[in-house]
C-alpha cells in the first residue's frame, strides 16, 4: 500500500488531467486527488452510452474544471494538456458488444484519439507523465491461469483489439519520444460510481441494479471463474504508476480476491443484500462468441515493482457499492 506521505508529496500541488474523468474510476481519482491537494482538470464527453455523470463528483465539482469535449475532437487538445504535469487517460468506449456492431466509433475513441492525446502531448508538453487505462480484454480466451503480462494477445473482439493499439501507443512514445507512459490493464473493478444502467462496463452493475430495487437478476451461465478489484485499490495503482519512476515504459495487470465463479459471486451479493433472486440462463449465443470463460489476473508484478496489493476483501466491494446505491441509484438509472 502507498505511504501518505509519498501520494502527498507527489500530488500536492501539482496539475491533473483525468480524461474520461466523470465516469467511474476516473471521478474517484479524482476525488482522491482532491484530498491529495492536486489541481484537477476533467475531461469528459458526457455522451450517455459511455458512463459520464456529474453525480460522480457529488461534493467536489466546485474543486475541480470540467471540460465537456471529446477526445475525438482533435483541435482541442493542444489546450488541455499543456500544462498539467500527469495525464490518466480513462477516456473509453468500453462495451464489447457495441465494439462489434459500431467497430468504426470504437476505433476512433480507443486508437485513433489515443494517437491524438499522445501527439500532443509530445509536440506541446513531452515531460508529461502519462497512465493509460487498458483492460485484461486484450488477452482475449486465456491458454492457462492465473493470466500474466506475458501471456499472447488474442482478443475475441474489436475492442479489445483496439485497446491494444491505444495501450501500444502509449508504450511505444515513452520509448521513442521520452513520454513516460505506463499501461494498466484492469480487470472487473467494482464501486460506487460504477455504472448499472445496463452492461456496458460490467455484467455486475445491473446485477447491483435489480438487486437493489428488489427484482431477479439473471447469472448467464455461472461457472465461469472471474476476479474483481475495488475502485479504490484501481485508484491507488493509476496514483503508484504515475508517481514511481520504475513504472515507465511498463504495462501492468490488476487483480483482486481470490478468484469466484459467477454463481458464488450471486449467491454472496444475494447474502450480503439480506435478501433477492436470481435466475440462472444459458449463455447468449450472440455474446458467447466474445466471451473470454474464466479469467483472473497475475497480478505479481506490479506488487513486485511497485508495491501494489489489492486490499479489499469481495464481501466488503460488494457491502460498500449496495450502501451507495441504496440511496444514490436515482441518479445513476
Amino acid at each position: 500500500m502507498a505511504s501518505p506521505s509519498f501520494l502527498q508529496d507527489t500530488y500536492a500541488g501539482r496539475r491533473v488531467l483525468i480524461t474520461g474523468g466523470l465516469g467511474f474510476i476516473g471521478s474517484n481519482l479524482a476525488r482522491e486527488l482532491v484530498k491529495l491537494g492536486s489541481k484537477v482538470t476533467i475531461v469528459d464527453s458526457l455522451i450517455p452510452e459511455y458512463g459520464g455523470n456529474r453525480r460522480n463528483l457529488a461534493g467536489i465539482l466546485s474543486r475541480v474544471k470540467v471540460h465537456v469535449a471529446d477526445v475525438r475532437d482533435w483541435p482541442r487538445l493542444p489546450r488541455l494538456v499543456r500544462g498539467q504535469d500527469y495525464i490518466f487517460n480513462l477516456a473509453g468506449q468500453t462495451s464489447h458488444m457495441d465494439s462489434m456492431t459500431d467497430p468504426q466509433t470504437d476505433l476512433d475513441i480507443n486508437c485513433r484519439a489515443q494517437l491524438a492525446i499522445l501527439e500532443a502531448c509530445r509536440i506541446h508538453n513531452p515531460t508529461i507523465r502519462i497512465v493509460f487505462a487498458s483492460t485484461r480484454q486484450v488477452y482475449g480466451r486465456p491458454d492457462y491461469l492465473p493470466v500474466d503480462e506475458t501471456h499472447p494477445l488474442r482478443p475475441v473482439d474489436v475492442n479489445g483489439i483496439n485497446k491494444i493499439a491505444g495501450e501500444s501507443f502509449h508504450l511505444l512514445y515513452s520509448r521513442v519520444h521520452g513520454l513516460r507512459a505506463t499501461a494498466l490493464r484492469l480487470t472487473n473493478t467494482i464501486g460506487p460510481g460504477m455504472r448499472v444502467k445496463d452492461a456496458r462496463q460490467t455484467f455486475v452493475g445491473v446485477w447491483i441494479r435489480d438487486v437493489v430495487q428488489g427484482r431477479p437478476f439473471e447469472v448467464w451461465g455461472g461457472a465461469q471463474r472471474r476476479d474483481f478489484t475495488f475502485v479504490d485499490d484501481a485508484v491507488e495503482a493509476f496514483l503508484l504508476a504515475a508517481g514511481r519512476d520504475e513504472a515507465i515504459g511498463e504495462v501492468f495487470n490488476l487483480g483482486g480476491p481470490p478468484p469466484v465463479t459467477l454463481l458464488q459471486l450471486a449467491n454472496q451479493l444475494v447474502d450480503v443484500n439480506g435478501g433477492g433472486n436470481f435466475v440462472v440462463r444459458k449463455f447468449p449465443a450472440a455474446r458467447k462468441k466474445i466471451d473470454i470463460g474464466d479469467f483472473y489476473a497475475d497480478d505479481r508484478r506490479i506488487a513486485r515493482k511497485l508495491g501494489w496489493r489489492p486490499t479489499t476483501g469481495l464481501r466488503t466491494m460488494l457491502e460498500r457499492t449496495l450502501d451507495f446505491y441504496r440511496t444514490e441509484l436515482t441518479h445513476y438509472v
